[in-house]
Formats: structure tokens, sequence, C-alpha cells
């Protein structure tokens, strides 16, 4: 049994401009201590799907259809207390930017052990507080019953991002979920950090979905990717099968514009165009107008194939 179910799901915001199709009907499953890849351009739904998941999306914006199964529940049906019980405790999250989600004027000690304190209010302040800096060292994070006493600004972007990790594990959770977690850091920092996450939903045997627009950050840590375009899910599969062999025009048109992974000298395609306005939606398939592939086939209706054993939305595969 999986331990995360997305089936149809739709989240779409209403604006003054009109109805804003964010995510429009996707479906994709996590089994315990998988890690899946969530990959696309900016715009293209990544983190709203997460948000979907959190039960974070606010006002215009409201979950139209679908379900999200978790452990056996449909998310989409809880109260907002009943989502509280479980958001920070057996769902976690890890923000792309550690400087807005860390409070720069409360020390690095008492928001973790505050973190705790509120999913398990029956465990002591000191227990609480010895807790909190096993994790600290857990993430890597050097002199940590030190650190504890550190404000935000006193850390580095890499030590703040740990830290950040840190107060998502705290309570063991069984999802996490991280949206861009390494964009604001430089290269060395990243590859620490995602060989940390990776170490750690290892350790915990819990399962994460690692949302990000870079393919190739996407293919050092994940086992199965999905890769979004306007809000779908345009091929799902293994890491191995989409690295090796992309099925669908717009994974192919994503991994030309990587660099070759064996130092060779590799001339770079971009993809042409941009993406379509989720206002404005095209009939058929979204990715036509971008397409080398597209003919009139592609403006009848929305594509959907099972290829291999894998899902393509594409008519020419």
């Amino acid at each position: 049994m999986a331990l995360l179910e997305v089936e149809g799901l739709r989240t779409h915001f209403f604006t003054r401009e009109g109805e804003v199709k964010a995510v429009d009907g996707i479906d994709f499953a996590l089994k315990q201590g998988e890690i899946l890849g969530i990959v696309g351009e900016s715009g293209a739904g990544k983190s709203v799907t997460g948000f979907s998941i959190l039960g974070l999306i606010d006002t215009p914006g409201r979950i139209v259809g679908g379900r999200i199964h978790f452990e056996g529940k449909d998310l989409t049906q809880l109260s907002p207390s009943e989502y509280q019980q479980i958001r920070g405790s057996k769902i976690a999250t890890v923000f792309q930017d550690p400087q807005t989600s860390l409070d720069p004027v409360i020390t690095i000690g008492r928001q973790l052990v505050e973190t705790l304190l509120t999913h398990r209010p029956e465990m002591a302040g000191r227990q609480a507080e010895e807790h909190a800096i096993g994790m600290l060292k857990r993430v890597g994070l050097p002199s940590a019953a030190e650190r504890m006493h550190n404000y935000p600004y006193q850390l580095s972007g890499g030590m703040k991002q740990r830290v950040v990790i840190a107060m998502a594990l705290l309570n063991d959770p069984h999802l996490l979920i991280a949206d861009e977690p390494t964009t604001a850091l430089d290269a060395t920092i990243q590859a620490q950090i995602l060989y940390l996450m990776q170490q750690l939903v290892k350790d915990f045997n819990s399962s994460l979905i690692f949302i990000s627009h870079d393919l190739a950050v996407v293919s050092q840590i994940c086992d199965t990717i999905a890769v979004m375009y306007a809000g779908r899910i345009v091929e799902y599969g293994s890491r191995e099968e989409i690295l090796s062999d992309p099925k669908h025009p717009y994974t192919q048109g994503l991994i030309a514009c990587l660099p070759a992974l064996d130092g060779s000298k590799k001339r770079l395609k971009p993809i042409p165009g941009t993406m379509p306005s989720l206002l404005d939606l095209p009939q058929g398939c979204y990715f036509k107008d971008r397409c080398p592939l597209a003919d009139a086939q592609c403006d009848l209706y929305p594509p959907e194939r099972i290829v291999a054993g894998r899902r393509v939305s594409c008519h020419k595969v």
C-alpha cells in the first residue's frame, strides 16, 4: 500500500483576471522510503502541488477536485484543526529560503523546542532541548549545543538550511516535502545538503517529495521523477527511465538543456517559446506550440498514453 496517493488533484486560483488552473488533474503515488522528484519550469504547478498536500492553499485558491490519500485518510476532507495535527508531525516541509523559515528574533534552540513541544506537549523542557541538540548533530551542524543559543543571522545559509531540516525531522515525519531546498545555496553546500537529505530519509525510513526546476539536481537524489508542465504531469517514471530514455518532447528538451555529466563538450539546446498562460490554456496538448512533433491531432484533446509501463502525455510516442 502506498504511503501517499494523489488522484486527479486540481487546485485552481480564482482571481479578478480569471481562473488560474495551477494544478489541473494530476496523479501519482509514493511508497514508504521512496524519493519522488517533481520537476518543471517556473509556473508548472510544482510548489502548488506541495502546498496542496500540506493543506496550505489560501484564498483565492482552493482544491476543486481530486483526492489526497495519506496513510488511508483523504486529506482534502480534514478540518483545519485535524490538518494542524498532521502538519509538522506526520508531514513536514523544508522551504526554499531558510531565512524566511526561521524567526529572526528568536534563538535557534527556542524555535526547535517550541516546534517539538507543539506536537509532543508531554515531553519535559530539558528532554526537548536534548532531543533538539541531538537532531542538530544528526544534520551535521557543528557545535550543536552552542548553536542552540544563536539567532538565525549568526548562521550561514547552509547552516540555516541544516537547522530547517532538523526542525522538519524533529517529530519523525513519515513524509517530508522539500520545495527547492538548495536553490539559494552555492554548489558545494548544495551537494552537501542533497547528500544529507538522502541519508536522513533512509535513516528515518521516511518518504520525500523533492520539488525543483533543475532536472540535474533531481536526478542526483530521486528514485522516481514526475515531469510537470502547465499544471499537468506529462511524464512519470523511474529516474533511470526518465534520464536514459525520455519519451515526452518536453522531458527530452529539459535533458537537452543540461550540460554533459562526463565533462565533454555539448551544445545546449534551449526549449523555444514559453509556457502558456494558466489563465488561457489551449485545447488539446498544452505543449503543442513548443513541440517539434505537433500536428493537427494535438489540437483535439489532451493526450495520455502508457508506454512500456510509463505514463506519458503525448500523442506521438
